[in-house]
Protein backbone atom coordinates (compact mmCIF):
# COMPACT_ATOMS: atom_id res chain seq x y z
CA UNK A 1 0.00 0.00 0.00
CA UNK A 2 1.42 3.35 -1.03
CA UNK A 3 1.00 6.56 1.01
CA UNK A 4 -1.52 7.88 -1.50
CA UNK A 5 -3.69 4.80 -0.84
CA UNK A 6 -4.03 5.86 2.81
CA UNK A 7 -5.47 9.29 2.08
CA UNK A 8 -9.08 8.29 1.17
CA UNK A 9 -9.34 6.16 4.34
CA UNK A 10 -8.67 9.06 6.69
CA UNK A 11 -11.96 10.61 7.93
CA UNK A 12 -10.56 14.12 8.35
CA UNK A 13 -9.37 16.41 5.55
CA UNK A 14 -6.04 14.96 4.41
CA UNK A 15 -3.44 15.45 1.70
CA UNK A 16 -0.31 13.54 0.74
CA UNK A 17 2.62 15.83 -0.02
CA UNK A 18 5.42 14.07 -1.89
CA UNK A 19 9.13 14.67 -1.25
CA UNK A 20 9.07 16.98 -4.26
CA UNK A 21 6.58 19.20 -2.46
CA UNK A 22 3.75 18.40 -4.85
CA UNK A 23 0.34 17.33 -3.52
CA UNK A 24 -0.12 13.80 -4.82
CA UNK A 25 -3.47 12.86 -3.28
CA UNK A 26 -6.39 14.46 -1.43
CA UNK A 27 -9.54 13.07 0.13
CA UNK A 28 -13.09 14.52 -0.14
CA UNK A 29 -12.71 16.43 3.13
CA UNK A 30 -9.66 18.31 1.89
CA UNK A 31 -11.33 18.89 -1.47
CA UNK A 32 -14.23 20.60 0.35
CA UNK A 33 -11.79 22.67 2.38
CA UNK A 34 -9.36 23.81 -0.32
CA UNK A 35 -10.93 22.82 -3.63
CA UNK A 36 -10.00 20.11 -6.13
CA UNK A 37 -7.55 22.40 -7.89
CA UNK A 38 -4.88 21.96 -5.17
CA UNK A 39 -4.19 18.41 -6.43
CA UNK A 40 -0.86 18.41 -8.24
CA UNK A 41 0.16 21.85 -6.98
CA UNK A 42 3.05 22.65 -4.66
CA UNK A 43 2.02 22.74 -1.02
CA UNK A 44 3.31 26.33 -0.66
CA UNK A 45 0.78 27.63 -3.20
CA UNK A 46 -2.01 25.42 -1.83
CA UNK A 47 -1.80 26.04 1.91
CA UNK A 48 -0.12 29.47 1.84
CA UNK A 49 -0.09 30.28 5.53
CA UNK A 50 3.61 30.77 6.45
CA UNK A 51 3.57 28.94 9.78
CA UNK A 52 1.92 25.85 8.33
CA UNK A 53 4.19 25.92 5.27
CA UNK A 54 7.26 26.06 7.56
CA UNK A 55 6.01 23.04 9.53
CA UNK A 56 5.50 20.99 6.36
CA UNK A 57 8.96 21.96 5.10
CA UNK A 58 10.50 20.93 8.44
CA UNK A 59 8.72 17.56 8.33
CA UNK A 60 9.89 16.89 4.76
CA UNK A 61 13.47 17.95 5.53
CA UNK A 62 13.96 16.20 8.88
CA UNK A 63 11.55 13.29 8.25
CA UNK A 64 10.03 14.09 11.65
CA UNK A 65 6.40 14.66 12.68
CA UNK A 66 5.30 18.26 13.11
CA UNK A 67 2.15 20.01 14.33
CA UNK A 68 0.67 23.26 13.11
CA UNK A 69 -2.51 25.28 12.90
CA UNK A 70 -4.57 26.53 9.98
CA UNK A 71 -6.94 29.53 10.29
CA UNK A 72 -9.53 29.77 7.55
CA UNK A 73 -12.79 31.49 6.67
CA UNK A 74 -15.95 29.59 5.84
CA UNK A 75 -19.47 30.93 5.54
CA UNK A 76 -18.44 34.30 6.93
CA UNK A 77 -16.93 32.89 10.13
CA UNK A 78 -13.39 32.06 11.18
CA UNK A 79 -12.44 28.39 11.24
CA UNK A 80 -9.59 26.80 13.17
CA UNK A 81 -7.84 23.51 12.37
CA UNK A 82 -5.10 21.67 14.22
CA UNK A 83 -2.80 20.17 11.59
CA UNK A 84 -0.82 16.94 12.09
CA UNK A 85 2.06 16.46 9.64
CA UNK A 86 3.33 12.87 9.65
CA UNK A 87 6.19 11.48 7.52
CA UNK A 88 5.41 8.31 5.55
CA UNK A 89 7.63 5.83 3.75
CA UNK A 90 7.40 3.57 0.74
CA UNK A 91 9.59 0.46 0.60
CA UNK A 92 11.64 1.87 3.46
CA UNK A 93 12.33 5.17 1.73
CA UNK A 94 10.88 8.62 2.72
CA UNK A 95 7.78 9.24 0.63
CA UNK A 96 6.64 12.64 1.80
CA UNK A 97 4.14 13.50 4.51
CA UNK A 98 0.46 13.17 5.29
CA UNK A 99 -1.11 16.49 6.26
CA UNK A 100 -4.27 15.94 8.33
CA UNK A 101 -6.61 18.79 9.35
CA UNK A 102 -8.69 18.42 12.52
CA UNK A 103 -11.51 20.95 12.85
CA UNK A 104 -11.32 22.70 16.23
CA UNK A 105 -13.68 25.54 15.36
CA UNK A 106 -16.47 24.43 17.69
CA UNK A 107 -14.04 24.15 20.61
CA UNK A 108 -12.56 27.58 19.91
CA UNK A 109 -16.04 29.09 19.70
CA UNK A 110 -17.07 27.39 22.95
CA UNK A 111 -13.96 28.78 24.65
CA UNK A 112 -14.71 32.26 23.32
CA UNK A 113 -18.30 32.02 24.55
CA UNK A 114 -17.12 30.95 28.01
CA UNK A 115 -14.66 33.84 28.17
CA UNK A 116 -17.30 36.29 26.95
CA UNK A 117 -19.81 34.92 29.46
CA UNK A 118 -17.40 35.30 32.38
CA UNK A 119 -16.53 38.83 31.24
CA UNK A 120 -20.22 39.76 30.96
CA UNK A 121 -21.09 38.33 34.37
CA UNK A 122 -18.12 40.15 35.91
CA UNK A 123 -19.22 43.41 34.32
CA UNK A 124 -22.85 43.00 35.35
CA UNK A 125 -21.85 42.34 38.97
CA UNK A 126 -19.05 44.89 39.15
CA UNK A 127 -21.30 47.86 38.36
CA UNK A 128 -23.73 47.44 41.30
CA UNK A 129 -20.94 46.31 43.63
CA UNK A 130 -18.92 49.44 42.82
CA UNK A 131 -21.97 51.60 43.45
CA UNK A 132 -22.73 49.91 46.77
CA UNK A 133 -19.11 50.16 47.91
CA UNK A 134 -19.09 53.88 47.05
CA UNK A 135 -22.28 54.54 48.99
CA UNK A 136 -20.99 52.63 52.02
CA UNK A 137 -17.84 54.74 52.00
CA UNK A 138 -19.91 57.92 51.71
CA UNK A 139 -22.25 56.87 54.53
CA UNK A 140 -19.28 56.21 56.76
CA UNK A 141 -17.77 59.59 55.92
CA UNK A 142 -19.35 62.78 54.54
CA UNK A 143 -22.97 61.57 54.81
CA UNK A 144 -22.63 60.01 58.25
CA UNK A 145 -25.05 62.48 59.84
CA UNK A 146 -27.09 63.39 56.73
CA UNK A 147 -30.42 61.60 57.18
CA UNK A 148 -31.79 62.64 53.79
CA UNK A 149 -28.68 61.44 51.93
CA UNK A 150 -28.62 58.23 53.98
CA UNK A 151 -32.21 57.40 53.07
CA UNK A 152 -31.56 58.13 49.38
CA UNK A 153 -28.37 56.07 49.30
CA UNK A 154 -30.00 53.15 51.10
CA UNK A 155 -32.81 53.13 48.51
CA UNK A 156 -30.26 52.97 45.70
CA UNK A 157 -28.29 50.24 47.48
CA UNK A 158 -31.52 48.27 47.89
CA UNK A 159 -32.22 48.54 44.14
CA UNK A 160 -28.68 47.50 43.23
CA UNK A 161 -28.84 44.53 45.61
CA UNK A 162 -32.15 43.47 44.09
CA UNK A 163 -30.57 43.74 40.65
CA UNK A 164 -27.72 41.43 41.69
CA UNK A 165 -30.22 38.98 43.17
CA UNK A 166 -32.15 38.95 39.88
CA UNK A 167 -28.94 38.34 37.96
CA UNK A 168 -27.93 35.44 40.21
CA UNK A 169 -31.45 33.97 39.99
CA UNK A 170 -31.39 34.19 36.18
CA UNK A 171 -27.90 32.65 36.01
CA UNK A 172 -29.06 29.73 38.16
CA UNK A 173 -32.21 29.40 36.08
CA UNK A 174 -30.22 29.40 32.85
CA UNK A 175 -27.87 26.76 34.24
CA UNK A 176 -30.78 24.52 35.28
CA UNK A 177 -32.47 24.89 31.90
CA UNK A 178 -29.28 24.03 30.02
CA UNK A 179 -28.74 20.95 32.21
CA UNK A 180 -32.07 19.44 31.15
CA UNK A 181 -32.36 20.90 27.64
CA UNK A 182 -31.85 17.51 25.97
CA UNK A 183 -34.46 15.82 28.18
CA UNK A 184 -37.91 16.39 26.74
CA UNK A 185 -40.60 16.85 29.43
CA UNK A 186 -43.26 14.14 29.53
CA UNK A 187 -45.87 15.70 31.84
CA UNK A 188 -49.18 16.69 30.27
CA UNK A 189 -50.00 20.34 31.04
CA UNK A 190 -52.76 22.74 30.06
CA UNK A 191 -50.95 25.40 28.03
CA UNK A 192 -54.04 27.62 27.91
CA UNK A 193 -54.22 27.70 31.70
CA UNK A 194 -50.49 28.45 31.99
CA UNK A 195 -50.71 31.35 29.52
CA UNK A 196 -53.83 32.78 31.20
CA UNK A 197 -52.25 32.51 34.67
CA UNK A 198 -49.05 34.22 33.52
CA UNK A 199 -51.05 37.09 32.03
CA UNK A 200 -53.23 37.41 35.14
CA UNK A 201 -50.15 37.67 37.33
CA UNK A 202 -48.87 40.59 35.23
CA UNK A 203 -52.18 42.44 34.99
CA UNK A 204 -51.20 44.87 37.81
CA UNK A 205 -48.00 45.77 35.93
CA UNK A 206 -50.01 46.50 32.79
CA UNK A 207 -52.49 48.56 34.80
CA UNK A 208 -49.63 50.57 36.25
CA UNK A 209 -48.65 51.61 32.72
CA UNK A 210 -52.28 52.23 31.69
CA UNK A 211 -52.05 49.40 29.18
CA UNK A 212 -54.75 47.05 27.93
CA UNK A 213 -53.72 43.41 28.30
CA UNK A 214 -55.86 41.17 26.08
CA UNK A 215 -55.72 37.37 26.36
CA UNK A 216 -57.34 35.45 23.50
CA UNK A 217 -57.89 31.76 22.82
CA UNK A 218 -57.34 30.53 26.38
CA UNK A 219 -60.95 29.62 27.15
CA UNK A 220 -60.54 26.02 26.00
CA UNK A 221 -58.17 23.49 27.56
CA UNK A 222 -55.08 22.87 25.38
CA UNK A 223 -53.14 19.85 26.70
CA UNK A 224 -49.56 19.26 25.58
CA UNK A 225 -46.35 17.70 26.86
CA UNK A 226 -44.45 20.24 28.92
CA UNK A 227 -42.88 21.46 32.11
CA UNK A 228 -45.42 23.74 33.77
CA UNK A 229 -42.87 25.79 35.73
CA UNK A 230 -40.65 26.36 32.71
CA UNK A 231 -43.54 27.28 30.41
CA UNK A 232 -44.80 29.70 33.05
CA UNK A 233 -41.33 31.26 33.01
CA UNK A 234 -41.44 31.59 29.20
CA UNK A 235 -44.81 33.31 29.01
CA UNK A 236 -44.21 35.45 32.08
CA UNK A 237 -40.97 36.70 30.53
CA UNK A 238 -42.50 37.46 27.13
CA UNK A 239 -45.59 39.17 28.52
CA UNK A 240 -43.55 41.16 31.05
CA UNK A 241 -41.21 42.35 28.28
CA UNK A 242 -44.18 43.38 26.14
CA UNK A 243 -45.57 45.45 29.02
CA UNK A 244 -42.22 47.02 29.94
CA UNK A 245 -41.14 47.90 26.42
CA UNK A 246 -44.55 48.49 24.86
CA UNK A 247 -46.09 51.92 24.47
CA UNK A 248 -47.48 53.31 27.73
CA UNK A 249 -51.26 53.39 27.39
CA UNK A 250 -51.09 50.98 24.47
CA UNK A 251 -52.18 47.38 23.97
CA UNK A 252 -50.51 44.05 24.67
CA UNK A 253 -52.14 41.06 23.02
CA UNK A 254 -51.57 37.44 24.01
CA UNK A 255 -53.19 34.99 21.60
CA UNK A 256 -53.19 31.20 21.70
CA UNK A 257 -54.13 29.33 18.52
CA UNK A 258 -54.31 25.59 17.87
CA UNK A 259 -52.81 24.60 14.51
CA UNK A 260 -53.61 21.29 12.82
CA UNK A 261 -50.45 21.58 10.75
CA UNK A 262 -47.85 24.04 12.00
CA UNK A 263 -45.30 24.32 9.20
CA UNK A 264 -42.42 25.19 11.53
CA UNK A 265 -43.18 22.06 13.59
CA UNK A 266 -44.12 19.79 10.68
CA UNK A 267 -47.20 18.70 12.53
CA UNK A 268 -49.97 19.83 14.89
CA UNK A 269 -49.07 22.40 17.51
CA UNK A 270 -49.95 25.46 19.53
CA UNK A 271 -49.07 29.01 18.55
CA UNK A 272 -48.75 31.54 21.38
CA UNK A 273 -48.11 35.09 20.13
CA UNK A 274 -47.30 38.02 22.41
CA UNK A 275 -47.54 41.37 20.63
CA UNK A 276 -46.98 44.94 21.77
CA UNK A 277 -47.23 48.44 20.33
CA UNK A 278 -43.79 49.60 21.37
CA UNK A 279 -41.01 51.31 19.43
CA UNK A 280 -40.08 48.11 17.66
CA UNK A 281 -36.63 46.62 17.13
CA UNK A 282 -34.27 47.26 14.25
CA UNK A 283 -33.91 44.18 12.04
CA UNK A 284 -30.14 44.04 12.62
CA UNK A 285 -30.76 43.15 16.28
CA UNK A 286 -33.36 40.40 15.81
CA UNK A 287 -30.93 37.55 15.21
CA UNK A 288 -29.03 38.28 18.42
CA UNK A 289 -31.84 38.94 20.89
CA UNK A 290 -31.61 35.46 22.43
CA UNK A 291 -27.86 35.74 23.07
CA UNK A 292 -26.82 36.00 26.71
CA UNK A 293 -26.53 39.60 27.88
CA UNK A 294 -27.40 41.03 24.46
CA UNK A 295 -29.43 44.21 24.81
CA UNK A 296 -30.77 46.56 22.15
CA UNK A 297 -30.68 49.45 24.63
CA UNK A 298 -28.44 48.56 27.58
CA UNK A 299 -29.24 51.66 29.64
CA UNK A 300 -33.00 51.29 29.27
CA UNK A 301 -32.93 47.54 29.93
CA UNK A 302 -30.91 47.91 33.14
CA UNK A 303 -33.16 50.76 34.23
CA UNK A 304 -36.15 48.44 33.96
CA UNK A 305 -34.41 45.71 35.92
CA UNK A 306 -33.45 43.52 32.98
CA UNK A 307 -30.51 41.14 33.30
CA UNK A 308 -30.04 40.41 29.60
CA UNK A 309 -30.69 36.69 30.19
CA UNK A 310 -34.46 36.45 29.90
CA UNK A 311 -34.70 35.65 26.19
CA UNK A 312 -31.74 33.27 26.39
CA UNK A 313 -33.67 31.33 29.05
CA UNK A 314 -36.80 31.43 26.88
CA UNK A 315 -34.87 30.05 23.89
CA UNK A 316 -33.45 27.11 25.87
CA UNK A 317 -36.82 26.23 27.40
CA UNK A 318 -38.54 26.33 24.00
CA UNK A 319 -35.74 24.15 22.58
CA UNK A 320 -36.25 21.64 25.40
CA UNK A 321 -39.92 21.42 24.46
CA UNK A 322 -38.90 20.85 20.80
CA UNK A 323 -40.66 24.07 19.93
CA UNK A 324 -39.73 27.16 17.95
CA UNK A 325 -39.36 30.83 18.86
CA UNK A 326 -40.04 33.43 16.20
CA UNK A 327 -39.34 37.14 16.67
CA UNK A 328 -40.90 39.73 14.36
CA UNK A 329 -40.58 43.47 14.74
CA UNK A 330 -40.70 46.70 12.78
CA UNK A 331 -39.52 50.09 13.95
CA UNK A 332 -42.44 52.21 15.04
CA UNK A 333 -44.91 49.32 14.81
CA UNK A 334 -44.13 47.14 17.82
CA UNK A 335 -42.93 43.57 18.19
CA UNK A 336 -44.38 40.08 18.25
CA UNK A 337 -42.74 37.13 20.00
CA UNK A 338 -44.29 33.83 18.96
CA UNK A 339 -43.77 30.42 20.57
CA UNK A 340 -44.74 27.25 18.69
CA UNK A 341 -45.17 24.12 20.82
CA UNK A 342 -45.72 20.65 19.33
CA UNK A 343 -48.70 18.58 20.39
CA UNK A 344 -46.89 15.29 19.84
Amino acid sequence: MTPTDLVPAIPMPCAHVAQTGLIGAINPGLKDLFGAEVLGRHYVTAFRQPTLVDRIEAALTANKAQAGRYIGLEGGRDTTFDVAISPVSDAGQPAGVLVVFEDRTHLEEASERRSEFVANVSHELRTPLTAIAGFIETLRGPARDDEEARARFLDIMDRETARMNRLVDDLLSLSRVEDVERVRPDDIVDVADIVAAAAAGLAPLAKGRAMTLSVLGCGVRQPASGDADQLTQVFTNLIENAIKYGREGGNVTVELTRLDNAQVLRGPGLRIAVGDEGEGIDARHLGRLTERFYRVDSHRSRGMGGTGLGLAIVKHIVNRHRGRLRIESELGKGSCFTVFLPLK
